[in-house]
């Protein structure tokens, strides 16, 4: 309301209307503030929420860059198409000199024959993954055996790769003071992987990758005692590129985890199995056709389709129809940490084996320094199933070698491997719950149809043939009820102990009534 001053001057405005127009007007660029300050804070917020998506983005880049290389080692042009699968495979072995067979045992190449076979064949590279290195020991060279030469010369033979111009290298753990690595790394490429950092394990892995054309897989490793001492047990295949390749991706999964305290979390393509037990590679052993595919441990190690040796071991068993024969170094289900806790897996599907599928089943456990006691309780149980039962079959026997002089034990029995009536398993692990569980291996499984040619005309059936001469030799002795065979040092101190101190029956003959001489 306006109020018009006599005079004629110009309209008086109340103060009351002022103030609420001044009070309108603050009240509007309050509002106006308020909305500026939202828009200025969903930008804020906008710039944040992008920064941390490109910020995440960069990471995820980063370590997928750093866990493993991306574009993976070079295959030399070898590609799942183009493969060789007409392969040769030889079976290879190293019997110590003081174990013997019978005149007709299955005899097959050397060992070492073999891997220096491998070594005149390779024209551009040689992979080896071993778990120890010590083929030039002091033990070696002060041993009277002429075996125990093995070792120095193979180690010469690669030493000498470099002046062929021929790539070597090797992927091992975190051995200390491994005098030949240091040696071997002058000549050649050696990466450790620490697999405390990685599962708290061991790297247990033993295989040869040459040329991606010819590979050995086995017990063996790089120890002078696999070249002479120990019983071996390996093969070798021949231009067989397909199945090289899927082994040499084994190889590069180790070798690009040189030094890494983590395990990545996304794997290259170019680490991923080409086959496995669901689609298994095809091709021809001998000319004989056989479906194969390569395994590995621990299962946070197999890329995509891989299958883990557990399941490998699984799916061998559950095709075998009529028998499964086992010759191992050790059987203990049981995984040993800070305390002991029972590992069911491969225990349960032999008793599944035994019980529900009517199977026989031979185990040959070595009997040696480092056995431990409680394994001839797990495997009295397995046998313990077939009591009184028509249709289950479980035999078991000890692979026990000579004494030496010192009480330790030569020509144990290393072997790793099943043979069923239509595979093999050649694997790098004792059967022990801590070696699946927290080291590195590798296998390989086999399938091959019974030939109607007769014995040994197959791999499967000559490595089953080796297996019965194991199991018919000198050297094993057959588990029986309240006998505990003598395997360790601290039993056969023991032993030689109580035969010291208690007089035979012909000096109790000689003995005075009083006792004395």
């Amino acid at each position: 309301m306006e109020l018009q001053l006599k005079g004629g001057g110009p309209p008086v405005v109340p103060a009351n209307t002022v103030y609420s127009t001044v009070q309108q007007q603050d009240y509007s660029a309050g509002i106006w503030l308020r909305r500026k300050e939202k828009k200025l804070e969903h930008s804020q917020q906008k710039c944040i929420v992008v920064f941390a998506l490109v910020c995440c983005f960069a990471v995820l880049v980063a370590l997928i860059f750093s866990a493993v290389d991306v574009w993976g080692e070079d295959e030399d042009g070898i590609t799942e198409e183009n493969c060789n699968k007409n392969c040769r495979v030889v079976l290879v072995e190293n019997i110590p000199e003081d174990v013997t067979f019978s005149d007709n045992g299955t005899a097959h190449l050397p060992l070492s024959a073999g891997l220096h076979n491998l070594l005149d064949m390779a024209r551009r590279s040689v992979e080896i993954v071993s778990p120890h290195w010590n083929l030039n020991s002091s033990d070696c060279q002060s041993s009277p055996l002429q075996s125990a030469g093995r070792g120095p010369a193979l180690l010469q033979r690669l030493q000498g790769l470099k002046k062929r111009g021929i790539s070597l290298k090797i992927a091992s753990g975190m051995i200390s003071n491994s005098v030949e690595l240091v040696s071997l790394s002058r000549h050649s490429e050696v990466h450790y992987i620490n697999m405390t950092a990685l599962t708290k394990g061991f790297l247990h892995a033993s295989f040869w990758v040459v040329d991606q054309h010819h590979i050995y897989i086995g017990s063996g490793s790089m120890d002078w005692r696999s070249l002479s001492t120990r019983k071996e047990l390996g093969i070798l295949v021949y231009n067989c590129s397909c199945l090289a390749l899927d082994l040499h991706r084994v190889f590069t999964l180790y070798w690009q985890l040189q030094y890494k305290d983590f395990i990545p979390s996304i794997w290259s393509k170019r680490l991923s199995a080409l086959w496995n037990k669901e689609e298994t590679l095809h091709l021809l052993l001998n000319n004989t056709k056989a479906d194969v595919f390569v395994s590995s441990s621990p299962d946070v190690f197999s890329p995509k389709d891989r299958t883990v040796d557990l399941d490998a071991i699984s799916y061998v068993i559950q095709k075998a129809s009529r028998f499964i024969y086992i010759s191992i170094t050790d059987y203990l289900p049981l995984t040993i940490r800070n305390t002991h806790r029972y590992w069911s897996r491969i225990d349960g599907m032999l008793r599944e084996a035994l019980i529900l599928r009517n199977i026989r089943v031979r185990l040959l456990v070595s009997c040696w320094e480092q056995t431990d006691p409680l394994t001839f309780n797990f495997v009295w149980s397995l046998k313990a199933l077939c009591m009184d039962l028509t249709n289950c079959s479980m035999e078991a026997k000890f692979f026990s070698p000579r004494v030496q002089r010192d009480r330790t034990l030569q020509g144990v029995n290393h072997n790793r491997f099943m043979v069923t009536d239509t595979a093999v398993y050649i694997g790098n692990f004792d059967w022990v719950g801590n070696e699946f569980t927290f080291n590195a291996g590798a296998g390989m499984v086999i399938m091959q149809a019974e030939e109607a040619g007769g014995r040994n005309s197959t791999l499967v059936e000559q490595v089953r043939s080796a297996f019965e001469r194991d199991w018919n030799s000198r050297h094993t002795k057959s588990l029986q009820a309240n006998k505990i065979p003598f395997c360790n040092k601290h039993q056969l101190n023991q032993l030689a102990h109580h035969k010291i101190t208690q007089p035979t029956e012909s000096s109790r003959s000689k003995q005075t009534p009083n006792g004395s001489l």
